[in-house]
């Protein structure tokens, strides 16, 4: 059997405004743009290097894909 891959469902719950230009850019290349929206990403260290930087703006759930 394969082993299941885990993933990130990353939902945007506070407004990039007046937050630094770097924090902006790193929910853009998560594909967030909106409060309220939510992506699925890979479960990498670099997604989770991402939600790092971003944390304070973000909520995220792992889950199996």
């Amino acid at each position: 059997m394969a082993a299941q891959k885990k993933s990130l469902q990353i939902t945007q719950t506070k407004s990039v405004i007046s937050e630094k230009q770097n924090q902006r850019d790193t929910l853009r290349s998560l594909g967030l743009k909106k409060i309220g929206q939510t992506v699925v990403r890979e479960d990498t260290k670099a997604n989770r290097g991402y939600v790092r930087a971003v944390a304070h703006l973000v909520q995220v759930e792992e889950i199996d894909a």
